[in-house]
């Protein structure tokens, strides 16, 4: 039986398959034939797109061109009030307040997100009434209303409001309280972005109310919470600007001062410009490595 196929194939020489040959090829037989080739794929042309990018450029161009040459900018006088004395102190107060409000505004907003998740209606009421407020209110309205709690209040706890609120006390105050209520949503909305089957087995497996938040809540909560805590942050750090309208001798009131002496009100907006996109600059890219630090793992970290 097995050799039924081979006299088969001998008995058909066309239905075997074809070989390459193996010896010489005849003289005068012409070129082997191949196979045909594969279609070429030619990219598709996208002369708009590079028409664009081209004329974007040039318009990038010459506005830096007009910006660097026209003399009224007076790059000369930046240059030497970028690191006076008076605006390196303003700009250090403008770092020290983004940081205190931020650290302050989120353990205010914590507490408050806590509040609304909890199975308490009273508590859950309070702090929807807190971050309801605190929304629907401007913060300018807010630093005003506190650097005149003095009216209200002329001495708390037997001491003067006047000298117990400050204007630094009362930015801080007025911009913590405002801040607390946006970072209770995000801590909130991060919280709650945690898949409900990873608490349930942590409390399978006996972890504690505590433990259960720093170990396995907090954790993945970071990931939704960094990106929009990162703009909190860099929004404070512009914001600290509506300060000056209570004199506090922020980065952009420092400016102010030298300006109202100097009449040089063109550069020296440009000084405060430039430290805040400096500073914003750093911020950045300090979220985007925070935020690829808790992305690990998830396929998300770019």
């Amino acid at each position: 039986m097995s050799s039924a196929p081979l006299r088969f194939l001998d008995a058909a020489p066309h239905l075997r398959p074809p070989t390459a040959p193996t010896g010489p090829a005849p003289a005068g037989a012409g070129p082997a034939k191949t196979a045909p080739d594969a279609p070429v794929v030619v990219p598709a042309r996208r002369t708009g797109q590079w028409a664009a990018a081209v004329a974007v450029l040039v318009l990038l161009g010459l506005g830096l061109t007009s910006v660097a040459r026209n003399e009224a900018f007076q790059w000369d006088v930046v240059a030497h009030y970028f690191t006076s004395a008076a605006v390196l102190r303003g700009l250090g107060l403008t770092l020290w307040l983004t940081a205190a409000v931020m650290v302050l505004g989120f353990a205010l907003g914590t507490l408050l997100a806590a509040l609304r998740l909890s199975a308490n209606p009273v508590l859950r009421a309070v702090s929807w009434g807190y971050v309801w407020f605190f929304r629907s209110t401007p913060i300018l309205v807010q630093l005003l209303f506190w650097f005149n709690i003095g009216v209200l209040y002329p001495r708390v706890l037997g001491v003067s409001t006047v000298d117990l609120l400050g204007p630094v006390a009362v930015a801080v105050l007025g911009l913590t309280l405002h801040e607390a209520a946006y970072a209770a949503e995000v801590v909130r909305g991060g919280i709650l972005s945690v898949d409900r089957g990873q608490i349930e087995a942590a409390q399978a497996l006996g972890l504690g109310r505590t433990r259960r938040f720093t170990r396995i809540v907090l954790p993945q909560a970071m990931r939704a919470i960094v990106p929009p805590a990162g703009n909190m942050l860099i929004g404070t750090l512009k914001g600290t600007s509506i300060v000056s309208v209570i004199a506090v001798q922020d980065l952009l009131y420092s400016t102010q001062l030298v300006y109202h002496r100097t009449y040089e009100v063109i550069p020296l907006l440009l000084v405060a410009t430039l430290w805040y996109v400096a500073v914003t600059s750093v911020l950045s890219v300090g979220q985007h490595h925070l935020e690829k630090r808790y992305a690990r793992g998830t396929g998300t970290a770019r």
